[in-house]
């Protein structure tokens, strides 16, 4: 399809990974799903491309250190958690990166970033300079100080920020789900994968359900909130299941997976 096609174009990549995504059911981390991550990121940028990897799974590492089975109600628990596993997982990111001779970097915002002239332009130019110098930015929400953030939001819509900020050509969201259906496939045998999405309209926005898991806080409605992020400001998107990281390559080479939402 040609708004496939151009996909083998892009140039400046945000991909967005989250916690279900890296961790397994039982909340500890994929290691060879990171691993895995980091080699072909590394190889994106040995082609020339720019790459920003969002992560979340901050609070979830944070969670196993503390010895915690699942996500405290009490917002100042959830906080600590986060700063405690931010750090872990940077230092399990530089590990693996290290191993292919990749530097990279850690950059913690908020949402509201765009709200500040002042702010919006410090960290478009911390972006830019960054990826300018080959290097890989690791972003993920400042959730040690962002309250509204870890009590009604996730990653999905912070990274659709991220690729607005800089002039992403594509965001890709990697998640535990295919892409958007026409039904909720969990209940629907004979829902199927919309392929291509041109405009979030009221049918899109309806079929778009909730679904996260025990560790995440992300859904599908969190997702099309991206997808309009990415509409207004000219970036494609594609949400597509990060079980297998190398389906970036295929995304970038055009291959009809997931669901490409135009720009």
């Amino acid at each position: 399809m040609q708004y496939r096609e151009k996909l083998k174009k892009a140039d400046k990549i945000v991909i967005k990974v989250g916690s279900s995504t890296l961790t397994y059911s039982n909340g500890r981390l994929n290691f060879n799903r990171l691993e895995k991550l980091a080699r072909v990121l590394t190889d994106l940028r040995n082609q020339g491309k720019k790459v920003i990897l969002v992560s979340s799974g901050s609070i979830v590492v944070g969670n196993e250190k503390l010895g915690l089975t699942k996500r405290s109600e009490k917002l100042p628990e959830v906080q600590a958690a986060a700063a405690i596993g931010q750090a872990v997982l940077m230092k399990i990111y530089q590990k693996f990166f290290e191993e292919y001779n990749q530097l990279v970097a850690q950059i913690l915002v908020t949402k509201d970033v765009m709200d500040n002239s002042i702010r919006k332009n410090n960290a478009e130019n911390t972006f830019n300079t960054l990826v300018d110098m080959g290097i890989i930015p690791i972003v993920n929400e400042n959730d040690t100080v962002a309250t509204d953030e870890i009590e009604f939001g996730d990653n999905d819509t912070l990274s659709a920020t991220v690729a607005s900020l800089i002039k992403a050509d594509i965001l890709i969201l990697l998640s535990d789900i295919d892409g958007l259906y026409t039904n909720d496939p969990r209940k629907d045998s004979s829902a199927n994968i919309i392929s291509i999405v041109n405009g979030i309209s009221r049918e899109i926005e309806e079929v778009a359900s909730g679904a996260g898991t025990t560790f995440g806080t992300g859904g599908m409605i969190t997702k099309i909130s991206a997808a309009k992020i990415c509409n207004e400001s000219g970036v494609d998107m594609v949400i597509a299941n990060g079980k297998d990281p190398h389906i970036i390559y295929d995304i970038l080479s055009g291959e009809d997976l997931g669901t490409l939402f135009l720009a």
